[in-house]
């Protein structure tokens, strides 16, 4: 069964971001593996637009202490610059800001980053060209925009730049910006003792898509519907459609509700990677921000246990697809 969260109401039936993952560095990559012995006995989840944290308590039911590499997948930074795309901020060594303790200690984290177009690893061309590979900064862009023709045709050719051409009161320009994926994983390094139960938390800024507006009341154009995209991703329904209708300035328009989307996704599907590929008690609370906000995903027997705040509670989970959110954010009324 599904659910929608509206406003302060749960409605019956109807986004990274990541869970950890044991991992092997090979040379073609940071590839995922399923560990044996170590059971994910509990995960706690938290997200909101400003911060997801996540506490798990993992226990090695092996016969020997582990070493083990631990990978924390990122959610992938799709460059926009024609929507109000709330990305990351941190430094570029560090752009989630994520923060991993061990056992309430501080764990040093690796950052491995990727540059794909079109799902081609183009990192290493990225790399030679002396682009940055986070393709949401200023220096990208500026980096992107002064490069030669002949260069600037070849990444057109590959999907690695976008063009925007506009009237800057001069006349039209043309300029060109990055428009690779950003997909960013962290790995660290962590002692398991046999028999033991250990404790890892995490702490990260999201990376939250938006748009202005809503874009899931209009009709399907173009083979494309909408509606039907929505309620496949975060399970809206005609409950929660109709309640974003009653918002319209205009029933005819509906582009006139008084709403930010705001998207947030994280991948679930990694905790399955471990002993037994369930998770062992696994609680969810997603807060919306606002009570004016509406929140939409899916799920199973979910409960609002706070003005914003939903919770979901689960035994022996076994994720099977990624989690996405929907937040509609009130705009500010003049």
């Amino acid at each position: 069964m599904r659910f929608l969260l509206l406003c302060g109401a749960l409605l019956a039936a109807g986004p990274a971001l990541a869970n950890d993952t044991s991992a092997v560095l090979t040379t073609g990559g940071l590839e995922f593996i399923t560990n044996q012995d170590i059971v994910m006995e509990s995960e706690e989840l938290f997200i909101s637009k400003d911060e997801i944290r996540v506490v798990y308590q993992f226990r090695n039911d092996g016969d020997a202490d582990q070493n083990i590499l631990v990978a924390f997948p990122m959610p992938d930074i799709v460059p926009d610059f024609w929507s109000p795309v709330a990305f990351p901020v941190g430094p570029d060594d560090n752009l989630f800001q994520f923060e991993t303790t061990l056992d309430g200690k501080h764990v040093e984290t690796e950052l491995h980053e990727y540059a794909y177009a079109f799902g081609v690893d183009r990192t290493k061309m990225i790399k030679q060209l002396g682009l940055p590979l986070v393709p949401i900064t200023s220096e990208a862009s500026d980096a992107t925009d002064a490069l030669d023709d002949e260069t600037t045709q070849r990444l057109l050719h590959l999907g690695l730049v976008a063009p925007d051409e506009y009237d800057a009161g001069e006349g039209w320009e043309k300029h060109y910006w990055p428009a690779w994926t950003y997909k960013a994983t962290y790995t660290w390094e962590g002692l398991f003792p046999a028999g033991e139960t250990v404790t890892v938390e995490h702490r990260y800024k999201p990376s939250v898509g938006g748009t202005v507006g809503v874009s899931f009341l209009g009709e399907p154009y173009e083979g494309y519907d909408p509606a039907a995209e929505y309620a496949a991703k975060y399970c809206t329904d005609e409950s929660f459609l109709a309640a974003v209708r009653k918002t319209l300035a205009n029933p005819d328009e509906p582009w006139s509700a008084p709403f930010y989307e705001s998207w947030i996704s994280y991948i679930l599907t990694t905790g399955g990677n471990w002993s037994g590929g369930a998770i062992g008690k696994f609680r969810l609370v997603v807060d919306k921000g606002s009570t004016d906000n509406l929140v939409s995903f899916c799920g199973e027997g979910v409960k609002k246990t706070g003005p914003t705040t939903f919770e979901m509670v689960k035994e022996d989970f076994w994720p099977q697809e990624e989690l996405n959110i929907l937040i509609l954010e009130r705009q500010p009324t003049n």
